[in-house]
C-alpha cells in the first residue's frame, strides 16, 4: 500500500524515528501495519485528505527541534560517528516511558530541563518513549534521583512515568549496543514489576527469566520452592526479607509483623525445603525462583 501511495504522493516518506526528525510541513498518518507515513501538506487537497482519513489514522508528531548535542548522540547510536564533541567524563542512559497523550514531547523536555536546571539530551523512540542522556563532568557531582523526579512529575504534571536507569559509562564504544539493550530490557522489565524506577542491575534477574524456557521455569519452581510454591503469604514475606537486605528486623517492620513471627516463617521455609535463606547463594536462588513464579502468574 505504501508503494501505491508513493506513486500518487511523491513526497511521501516513511517516518523512522532512529534517523531524523520529520519536517513541520508534513501531515502524518499511521497504517494498519503501524507504519507511520508523512505527506507534504501542500500536496494534499481537501478531498484527498478526506479519502486518506477514511483508511488511515491521523498521527500527531510533536517533537522539539533536536539540539546539536542530540544530533551528535544520534549519529553515535546509529554508528555514524565514533567521536562526540566534549564527551562527558561519565554519562548514563535513562529509559523513560509514559502513557500516550499524557504530555507532549515538547512539554516533557521543558519539564526535565527545569528539574535538571540545564539542557539534557533526549533521544525519542516515539511520542511517549525515549532515552535521557545524563552527564556528569566530575566526581563531586551526584546522579539525579529519579524517585524524586517521579514525585515532582506526578504532583505538578499529573504524568505517570517509568524510568529504567542504566549504569554509568565513560566510553562510547558500546553506546549503540547499550542503547538498544536498555530499551529492550525496559520493555521486558516493566511487564514483570510494578516499580516505577528500576536500575539496570535490578532488571537483570527479570531479563534472565525472560530467556528461560517454560519447562525449565516449572522445574526450577518445583525443585526450589517445593510445596511452598502455593503459599503466597510466605513467598511475599521472603521477598520482602530479600528486599530488606536479609535484615529480619527491618523486614518485620515493613510487613507489620513481630520479628519472632517472621523468623518463625523463615524457619518454616527451611524445614520444608532445606534451604537456608541467610546464606547468600541459596538466598539468590530462592529470590530468582520467586520472581520466576511471579512471572508465570502474570
Amino acid at each position: 500500500m505504501i508503494q501505491q501511495l508513493k506513486r500518487i504522493f511523491p513526497s511521501l516518506i516513511l517516518y523512522n524515528e532512529h534517523e531524523y526528525y520529520p519536517p513541520d510541513t508534513y501531515k502524518w498518518f499511521i497504517t494498519n501495519n503501524k507504519d507511520i507515513i508523512g505527506i507534504e501538506e501542500k500536496e494534499l487537497t481537501v478531498k484527498e485528505n478526506n479519502i486518506l482519513d477514511t483508511f488511515l489514522q491521523p498521527y500527531s508528531i510533536q517533537f522539539p527541534p533536536p539540539t546539536s548535542e542530540e544530533v551528535e548522540w544520534r549519529k553515535i547510536i546509529n554508528g555514524e560517528n565514533k567521536q562526540i564533541k566534549a564527551l562527558p567524563k561519565t554519562y548514563r542512559f535513562v529509559y523513560f516511558i509514559f502513557k500516550h497523550n499524557q504530555i507532549s514531547p515538547i512539554k516533557f523536555k521543558e519539564s526535565m530541563e527545569t528539574l535538571f536546571y540545564h539542557s539534557i539530551p533526549i533521544l525519542w523512540e516515539n511520542e511517549n518513549e525515549g532515552i535521557l542522556i545524563e552527564e556528569i563532568s566530575n566526581l563531586t557531582e551526584e546522579w539525579v534521583s529519579y524517585e524524586q523526579i517521579i514525585d515532582v512529575l506526578m504532583s505538578d504534571l499529573y504524568v505517570n512515568i517509568n524510568f529504567l536507569v542504566g549504569p554509568s559509562m565513560t566510553s562510547i564504544d558500546f553506546a549503540s549496543t547499550h542503547y538498544q539493550t536498555l530499551i529492550d530490557s525496559a520493555r521486558t522489565t516493566f511487564t514483570d514489576t510494578g516499580k516505577q524506577v528500576i536500575s539496570f542491575t535490578e532488571a537483570l534477574p527479570y531479563l534472565l527469566i525472560d530467556q528461560m524456557e517454560e519447562p525449565f521455569q516449572e522445574e526450577l519452581i518445583s525443585l526450589i520452592l517445593k510445596e511452598c510454591r502455593s503459599d503466597e503469604d510466605l513467598l511475599r514475606e521472603i521477598l520482602t526479607f530479600f528486599q530488606c537486605n536479609l535484615n529480619v528486623s527491618v523486614a518485620a517492620k515493613e510487613l507489620h509483623m513481630h520479628r519472632n513471627s517472621l523468623q518463625y516463617r523463615l524457619d518454616k521455609f527451611f524445614d520444608k525445603t532445606g534451604i537456608d535463606l541467610r546464606e547468600f547463594h541459596q538466598a539468590f536462588t530462592v529470590y530468582l525462583t520467586i520472581l520466576v513464579n511471579m512471572h508465570r502468574e502474570v
